[in-house]
């Protein structure tokens, strides 16, 4: 798979662990996915945090340390991607799979927010602060 120029586009200011990453994992898969976010502006956090999107005014997106991914489908099998599965749970969990085996193989660290005990996020992925200050 290849990432789309949108894709690219949404991991401008990304870490370059972390793009890194992504383009492996697309490079190494046949799951189609899409990157949702990349860098966020402080007005957009503020506006997530308002209706309950996130929690955090202290976002790893705000510093290029995190992305949002979610899988991508097609529904009636034409070959055209139709939709953005991003509460697809099974769907997100073999994309986690991906994601963590690029992460691996790229000696990076790496968070995903579908592993978080409470707000699970299944898109979210991170470079954990412990390793990314």
């Amino acid at each position: 798979m290849k990432l789309s120029a949108r894709d690219e586009t949404r991991l401008q200011g990304v870490h370059p662990d972390l793009v890194r990453v992504v383009r492996r994992a697309a490079a190494d898969t046949d799951l189609p996915f899409t990157v949702l976010e990349g860098v966020r502006t402080l007005a957009r956090q503020k506006q997530l945090v308002a209706a309950k999107a996130s929690k955090t005014m202290r976002s790893r997106h705000l510093t290029g340390h995190a992305v949002d991914l979610a899988p991508l489908l097609d529904l009636d099998r034409d070959g055209v991607i139709e939709t953005t599965e991003m509460f697809d749970w099974p769907l997100t969990h073999r994309l986690a799979k991906i994601i963590k085996a690029a992460a691996a193989a790229e000696g990076v660290a790496l968070e995903w927010g579908g592993d978080w005990r409470t707000f699970k996020d299944g898109p979210h992925w991170q470079l954990p602060w412990a390793s990314y200050p």
